[in-house]
């Protein structure tokens, strides 16, 4: 018989924390910024979405999931794509 405890679970357990996401009813053009935005408009617009990161309840599994699959656009998990590649770049310092 085939051991099935080894294989992974429903794919809807391992996104499902998804839908406790603070980002779900913000517009996502918020957390990606649009082509040629540069300087304080785009450090705004990542500053707010930030914001809505700070008040997630799964900022962790958010954080956690961008950094895994190395996510290279957005604000994911309150951080920019610049803090994801620093501490992509520094694994020995990546404190989640």
């Amino acid at each position: 018989m085939t051991e099935i405890s080894r294989l992974p679970g429903p794919v809807l357990d391992l996104w499902e924390w998804q839908f406790e996401g603070a980002c779900r009813d913000v517009e996502e053009t918020l957390f990606f910024h649009p082509e040629g935005e540069r300087g304080s408009a785009r450090r705004r617009r990542a500053e707010a979405a930030k914001a809505v990161c700070a008040t997630c309840p799964v900022i962790k599994e958010c954080r956690e999931q961008s950094l895994k699959v190395r996510e290279p656009y957005g604000v994911w998990g309150g951080l920019s794509e610049d803090e994801r590649a620093a501490i992509l770049a520094h694994p020995v310092k990546r404190a989640i």
